[in-house]
């Protein structure tokens, strides 16, 4: 990374995987950074290690108070130019197990949603600013060994997309970007057969790129763009044969 201006920074789940990364990578490189999560003991080893950088607040997307959380940490770091919205959930739900679809749905889409309209407005008053959500390679189809996943991730993409249309259509200085990793050597990487699996580190380094560049949609590793073409090329019958 190479020094720029100063932006202040808040990462919605970093205590942890890419995240984490994240956050040191911008604290590293002089940016004031608030960060989010469940475990308040990561959260502030992280504030520990870049003192007077790093905020922290800690909540659980699924609760109530997720604005009132972001409001207090955006008044701590005396403002807010980028929002990373990280925080995601996903397990293989082989029987279609209600507890998963119904924790991945409220962590990837509900909660997803409430941060991401609260930004896109915080932005649009402000007339600045950068919305970015972390979705996935899943989100390009549905899958059978995590349904729910798959179609939360999408919900995600497709979200970004409407409002990178409606900043756009609204002349607003607001950039999106939806950040789509493959695998990624993260506890989030599951599955039996993965390949290509990213270390968190690359992965992060590719994501602030991506942001600098102000880049809509990014493919992490790069790579995994070519997986994403075919996917959209194949016949449909032929994808659920082998998804």
């Amino acid at each position: 990374m190479t020094s720029s201006t100063p932006k202040k920074i808040i990462i919605i789940g970093g205590s942890s995987g890419i995240g984490r990364t994240l956050a040191t990578l911008y604290a590293k490189d002089g940016h004031r950074v608030g960060i989010t999560g469940r475990r308040d003991a990561l959260l502030r080893e992280l504030k520990d290690q870049f003192p007077g950088q790093v905020e922290t607040a800690c909540f659980d997307v699924t609760g109530t108070e997720n604005i009132p959380q972001l409001e207090t940490l955006i008044q701590k770091l005396g403002g807010m130019d980028l929002l990373i919205y990280n925080s995601g959930y996903g397990e293989v739900s082989k029987t279609l197990d209600w507890s998963i679809e119904k924790a991945t749905t409220q962590i990837n889409v509900n909660g997803f949603l409430e941060i991401a309209v609260y930004g896109f407005n915080y932005f649009a008053r402000q007339g600045h600013g950068h919305l970015a959500g972390i979705s996935s390679l899943a989100s390009a189809a549905g899958n059978g060994l995590a349904p729910a996943y798959s179609a939360s991730k999408a919900f995600m993409s497709n979200y970004l997309e409407g409002l990178y249309i409606k900043a756009r259509k609204m002349k607003l200085a607001v950039t999106i970007t939806d950040i789509q990793p493959g695998f990624v050597d993260t506890k989030m990487a599951k599955g039996e057969q993965r390949f290509w699996v990213s270390p968190v580190g690359k992965a992060a380094h590719q994501i602030v790129r991506a942001l600098e560049q102000k880049r809509f949609r990014v493919y992490i590793t790069r790579r995994w763009w070519l997986i994403a073409q075919l996917i959209k090329l194949l016949p449909g019958a032929l994808y659920r044969r082998i998804a």
